[in-house]
């Protein structure tokens, strides 16, 4: 995953200049400090400091033709708000603005210069002020320069705005709808007018038709790779192994054609084809792997989210249910038919032969690991009614628990912050979906911000 790209707007009254001559080359400078600290987590064009309303104008507009993710607001000193307006009303892109200074605290030799290029807090007042009333979404923040809060702040904010524009040009694949399954149901207009995804729907020939133009030569590297990736039981045949990298391969293929960044496909239709022989369950897993967002069953909506997830967490989303409430480990169960994203193994994962009756088809080769155990993140874009969606949010702990000693499924428990009946008692309340998404570690704050640009309600479980 490549870092956020994001253009720093710095806002400075150029009429300080002949009061405190060098003063918008030293804020320049300040700037350019700023950049340095955020480079670790993104890659922030700074084209000097606005000065008035026209350079603000020009700087917002070479902004949005680089067709950057966000725009970070930076009050270098004192700016007008009315100078950002009409900028910002032209805007497209996603805006932050960090209240920030280059001295921590007011020293008692400081001269009014010094004062003067630690006083963009009223700027930011004025400009925000602005920017609320004229209902403009932005992040707002404020702490010392040399706070990590602040890097995570601006990893956050990049992290979204980034995620916000790749879901507005992302295609998602679609291979057929389990019937009856009521929470995957959404206007996919609505849907793609809000997120942005576009459903673009197949058939399971498009798949055979590029599994049959591989060339045993393309199998078998695959194959060789798995050796050295996974455990190979013993069980599995070379011809069991070689279906199951046709159809990943397959897939791969069928993805990048059709530029589609994530896929759905109900198991039904591979075994009412009859020419498959297994359910592309190790495809599944690998495609989560390469960085593709899945979710079975024909939930097109999330295997979009499970493309966001990815983008947002820099890799690391995983489509899952929750199976089984375990009181014992103060916990819950997850795992699915046999698919997940087994890059999120600390340990080398298994590839094992197993037998799953669902579909009637041939033993599906499935890759076994448990997700690494610390801070997890667990999601749901919730359909309600027409436009109107909700987006659930759980944080909480995946734990070190691997001893399922006859489970053929990628599984993992995970110990929700508000207690496992409190969790499920308010999903359920909200409307939450049976189909979720994880990402290790604690991205809450991202998706409260994608929830606000997508403008959809946020629910913290």
């Amino acid at each position: 995953m490549r870092k956020p790209r994001l253009g720093l707007l710095g806002l400075m009254a150029g009429t300080y200049e002949p009061i405190f001559p060098g003063i918008i080359e030293r804020q320049e400078n300040y700037a350019r400090e700023l950049v340095k600290t955020f480079s670790a987590v993104a890659d922030i064009d700074f084209p000097g400091a606005a000065t008035n309303r026209e350079m603000i104008g020009q700087r917002v507009r070479y902004f949005n033709e680089k067709q950057l993710d966000g725009i970070l607001i930076v009050l270098l000193t004192y700016s007008q708000g009315t100078w950002l307006l009409q900028p910002l009303l032209e805007n497209r892109l996603p805006l932050a603005l960090a209240v920030i200074q280059p001295d921590s605290y007011v020293d008692e030799e400081f001269y009014e210069l010094d004062l003067t290029v630690n006083q963009g807090i009223h700027g930011a007042q004025d400009n925000s002020n602005m920017i609320v009333r004229n209902g403009i979404k932005c992040q707002f923040f404020a702490a010392e320069r040399n706070d990590p809060a602040l890097v995570k702040f601006v990893a956050d904010f990049g992290h979204a705005a980034m995620t916000y524009k790749e879901m507005r040009g992302m295609k998602v694949g679609v291979l057929s709808r389990m019937q009856g399954m009521g929470d995957i149901l959404l206007d996919d207009m609505a849907y793609s007018a809000r997120i942005g995804a576009e459903f673009c729907n197949d058939t399971a020939g498009s798949i055979y038709r590029r599994m049959e133009a591989l060339t045993k030569a393309e199998i078998d590297d695959q194959i060789a790779k798995d050796h050295e990736t996974f455990v190979i039981d013993p069980k599995l045949t070379y011809e069991s192994h070689a279906e199951a990298v046709r159809m990943y391969l397959a897939f791969k293929k069928w993805l990048i054609d059709n530029d589609f960044k994530a896929f759905t496909a109900h198991f039904d239709i591979f075994g009412d084809d009859g020419r498959f022989h297994q359910l592309p369950l190790y495809a599944a897993s690998q495609l989560m792997a390469d960085g593709y967002g899945y979710a079975a069953e024909g939930d097109q909506s999330c295997a979009a989210m499970v493309m966001a997830a990815h983008l947002l967490g820099e890799g690391g989303g995983n489509f899952t249910e929750m199976y089984m409430m375990d009181f014992k480990v103060n916990g819950i169960c997850f795992c699915h038919a046999g698919e997940g994203n087994w890059a999120t193994s600390e340990k080398k994962p298994r590839l094992i032969d197993r037998y799953l009756g669902e579909g009637g088809l041939e033993n599906p080769p499935t890759i076994m690991f448990v997700p690494k155990a610390g801070r997890a993140t667990l999601t749901s874009l919730a359909p309600m009614n027409g436009d109107y969606m909700r987006l659930l949010v759980a944080g909480g702990e995946m734990l070190p628990k691997d001893d399922l000693k006859n489970c053929e499924m990628p599984y993992f428990f995970w110990r929700p912050d508000s207690g496992v009946t409190t969790c499920v008692k308010n999903w359920l309340a909200n409307g939450g979906t049976h189909h979720e998404v994880i990402n290790l570690g604690d991205v809450s704050d991202r998706w409260k911000m994608l929830c606000d640009l997508w403008d959809i309600e946020f629910v913290q479980v």
